[in-house]
């Protein structure tokens, strides 16, 4: 019997091998690991992950890169939310890091983990526009390395892996050396994309093509200064209507679910502090699979395996449930997930419109963070079999 059990694991285990998102392994060595691993498949079950982990120069020269990452984010998300791995809808997880500011401690190495690891999209904003510029001292190792072992990267062979790092000072400054946290890249299959804010020789001469080289990742210089472009559509105005009943379906609970929402709205804020088109860019990435929010809201909570009506307490429901019963909490849950699905759908459908507008309006949309980020991204992910819708 335990013969007949050991064969079927092994069964189970090539099959889930061959039928993998990233069938084409990058080596001989990760083959092998693949075969060897006791994990047997349960990371081959659940939905792939693009991680990326995005390293902000914020020293005083830095303000226009701060500036493009807040007011491009959105757009970013929404590249994103389009992948497809085999038939699976990979995740996304953001991460965080500044460097090179004198605020900084100065022992770490002038850097911060901003934010580890999230699918939480409104704190990834509200860690956005918390970045302020000053100082600095930028030492590119020393971020690469650190974000590399804090980060949990996990060991999924069809997870996309990527670090971005921004700045316009030499690749070579700090202690650490860039080849060195290079080679650690490389034992948890990161590739480490380079952005140089400044003359694209420049960048070269100083180092940070070879960063990406080591890494097989790319090097692109970007005009940091350059401001957003935001091309407005004709279906703005109503994306935006949508947007404010989308929000009306949010049912918060918990210890954190009104400060939680306080924080949806003030990300919505933000983004119109640029302009329309942000925040039409931002309802979109709202209306997609990968805004979620099961910590404090009913609606996506109770899609989670581990969900019970039973758990919830009095005290940590909204006043317009309180004092309901099971199944009356449960009609008004679903009448308020019937009122999304609706909103989400006609949010897509004028987006689908929107995007072929913009795209026949402007023939060269040069937006240099989001461009450099959303390339450099494609072409790396066509090497593990994602695909854009």
């Amino acid at each position: 019997m335990k013969k007949n059990v050991f064969k079927i694991t092994i069964i189970a285990l090539c099959l889930a091998t061959a039928t993998a998102c990233n069938a084409n392994s990058k080596s001989k060595n990760q083959n092998s690991s693949i075969v060897e691993t006791k994990l047997e498949t349960k990371l081959n079950t659940k939905n792939p992950e693009i991680k990326v982990a995005l390293l902000l120069d914020t020293s005083n020269s830095m303000d226009g890169l701060i500036d493009q990452a807040k007011a491009q984010l959105w757009e970013i998300v929404n590249e994103l939310s389009y992948a497809k791995c085999e038939e699976k809808s990979p995740n996304l997880k953001i991460a965080l890091y500044e460097y090179g500011n004198d605020n900084l401690n100065a022992d770490e190495g002038y850097l911060r983990q901003v934010i580890a690891f999230s699918d939480d999209l409104d704190e990834i904003s509200k860690a956005l526009f918390s970045l302020t510029t000053n100082g600095g001292n930028e030492y590119c190792g020393k971020v690469l390395k650190t974000a590399l072992n804090q980060l949990d990267w996990g060991d999924n062979k069809d997870d996309l892996k990527l670090i971005f790092i921004a700045g316009n000072e030499p690749y070579t400054q700090g202690q650490v050396n860039y080849k060195e946290a290079s080679k650690l890249a490389h034992q948890n299959d990161v590739t480490v994309n380079t952005i140089f804010c400044g003359d694209y020789n420049q960048g070269i001469s100083s180092y940070w093509k070879d960063g990406a080289d080591l890494t097989h990742g790319d090097y692109m210089a970007i005009n940091h200064n350059k401001a957003t472009v935001h091309i407005a559509s004709p279906y703005d105005d109503k994306i935006l209507e949508l947007n404010e009943k989308l929000n009306k379906t949010y049912v918060a609970y918990g210890k954190t679910g009104r400060a939680k929402m306080e924080l949806q709205a003030e990300q919505d804020s933000n983004a119109r502090g640029y302009n329309k088109a942000n925040a039409v860019s931002r309802t979109v990435s709202k209306s997609s699979r990968l805004y979620k929010n099961s910590s404090w809201d009913l609606v996506d909570a109770e899609k989670e395996d581990n969900f019970s009506y039973d758990d919830l307490k009095e005290e940590e429901l909204p006043k317009e449930l309180k004092g309901k019963s099971k199944d009356e909490i449960k009609s008004y849950i679903e009448k308020k997930r019937k009122e999304r699905g609706k909103f989400q759908q006609a949010i897509a459908e004028l987006n689908i419109k929107r995007r072929d507008y913009i795209s026949k309006k402007s023939a060269d949309k040069s937006n240099g963070l989001e461009n450099a980020m959303v390339k450099a991204i494609k072409t790396q992910a066509l090497q593990k079999n994602y695909k854009w819708e």
